[in-house]
């Protein structure tokens, strides 16, 4: 009966695995922290939008981060817990994010009020190597977002709205690494509107 109970939960560990967040970001193996600084760029001129601090567990997920705007107000706040990710935020209730692995390398996240009413939900495809495939939006506007790599590098976000049809195309370019593989700057440049970002990075390791 043991025995059986802890098949019965390692099944259920499994089932519920999910793909690690430094995977997703592109961050190497024994990541510890890092700070995620977001710029708009315009006439060759910096101005910031956000500043992000996330802090990992040894296998590479998310378990605090917290985001702030150029004034160091708070825009978001998320801690892990066991079975969810607790988002907080300044000027509205907290979310209660949900996991859920499904086939053919997916993610189903959900998102829900302290009274259980969702509040959006997003779908995570995957590469066989961790990174992100697409993300299909499954609330308003339904927008979904492909991704495209070279020589194991972002290069290009295509998105699209419900009907497939594109919408933007986002070429991003590594400017800097440092010798572990971390992009610590990275150009994002809309190919509609030619809105120009850089993201800066400041990583930490075990």
């Amino acid at each position: 009966m043991r025995i059986l109970s802890f098949l019965i939960l390692l099944l259920t560990v499994q089932s519920c695995a999910s793909k690690k967040d430094n995977k997703k970001q592109l961050l190497p193996e024994g990541i510890k922290s890092a700070t995620e600084e977001i710029y708009v760029v315009v006439d060759n001129q910096k101005k910031l939008l956000q500043r992000k601090k996330m802090v990992f567990t040894k296998n590479g997920r998310i378990k605090y981060s917290k985001t702030v705007d150029s004034l160091e107000n708070l825009l978001q706040e998320t801690k892990k817990k066991l079975w969810f990710v607790l988002e907080s935020y300044p000027d509205r209730e907290p979310y209660y994010c949900k996991t859920r692995w499904k086939t053919k390398q997916r993610e189903r996240i959900s998102c829900y009020t302290k009274k259980q009413y969702k509040q959006n939900e997003v779908m995570y495809h995957y590469n066989k190597k961790g990174t992100i495939d697409k993300i299909v939006d499954n609330f308003a506007p339904f927008y979904t977002q492909h991704f495209y790599y070279a020589n194991q590098e972002r290069s290009k976000i295509i998105i699209t709205d419900k009907d497939d049809k594109p919408i933007d195309v986002i070429i991003v370019n590594c400017i800097i690494k440092d010798e572990k593989g971390t992009c610590l700057k990275e150009s994002r440049i809309s190919t509609t509107t030619n809105n120009k970002e850089e993201i800066l990075i400041v990583p930490k390791y075990h």
